[in-house]
């Protein structure tokens, strides 16, 4: 089965994504190592991989709502 996520934070050698509104933890080593807090990812039978061209939206979407945000 196929989700997506959202990377929360690492606690030592766990990482914390968020999936569907909660927080798994997953290990940190199972994840590649450029990945960091922010970072969408999909989790697909075990395997996590980032999704760059998902984290380049929510980043740009999120720009965008505070630059509306500070006028």
């Amino acid at each position: 089965m196929m989700e997506r996520g959202v990377i929360d934070r690492f606690e030592d050698e766990t990482a914390v994504i968020e999936v569907d509104g909660t927080t798994r933890d997953f290990p940190r080593a199972s994840l590649p190592n450029e990945a960091k807090v922010g970072d969408v990812v999909v989790i697909d039978n075990g395997e996590i991989r980032l999704d760059r061209q998902d984290t380049s939206k929510r980043n740009s979407e999120i720009n965008r709502l505070m630059d509306e945000l500070f006028e």
